[in-house]
């Protein structure tokens, strides 16, 4: 029987970014957006917060866009500091790259695996589904799915009793599938 587990996202993760003021290298999204007119042209930032000192940074959403080119929900969303749309733009590839930023996904998901009946059988096969994009190492995963450490984890995989058709080594963001034989 194949199991279901879901990595769903528990809050927004902390941004990756040095502090000009205290050097901490973590914002915490605000929420709150910035938008600014110049004549006929628009900027927006979405506004964060430095996890150690509290400075304001500002992470740039839209450049010099002529105010016809936005859309009007997009405009309404940004002045009405919508989270969505923080959790949105976070997401977004093009913003993150434009201002020069990672996120940081720690204690930010947790696992839904559906209960613990699964844990005792001999053969476990599980396929696991990401709600947003977040970057785990799937050992990680199994071991907090199954009960187990990650080293006993990487035995596991180093002896061939947890197989999947991914590498289960570095990072993944993606559905995938493995089975776990004991």
């Amino acid at each position: 029987m194949l199991n279901t587990w879901v990595v769903v996202p528990t809050c927004l993760p902390l941004v990756l970014r040095r502090c000009h003021t205290c050097a901490s290298g973590r914002f915490r999204p605000s929420g709150k957006f910035r938008v600014n007119a110049h004549h006929k042209l628009l900027d927006a930032w979405l506004l964060v917060l430095c996890a150690g000192c509290g400075e304001t940074a500002k992470l740039s959403v839209l450049e010099r866009v002529n105010v016809r080119s936005v859309r009007p929900d997009l405009l309404d969303r940004l002045h009405d500091n919508d989270p969505g749309l923080t959790a949105e733009l976070l997401r977004d590839p093009v913003v993150r790259r434009r201002n020069r930023i990672a996120l940081d996904w720690d204690d930010a998901w947790r696992l839904d695996t559906g209960g613990s009946d699964h844990l005792d059988r001999e053969v476990i096969d599980v396929s696991v589904r990401f709600a947003e994009r977040i970057p785990i190492r799937p050992v990680r995963l199994i071991a907090e799915g199954c009960g187990l450490s990650r080293a006993e984890v990487g035995r596991l995989v180093a002896e061939g009793k947890v197989v999947s058709a991914v590498r289960l080594s570095g990072r993944l963001s993606d559905d995938f599938t493995f089975t776990l034989k004991r």
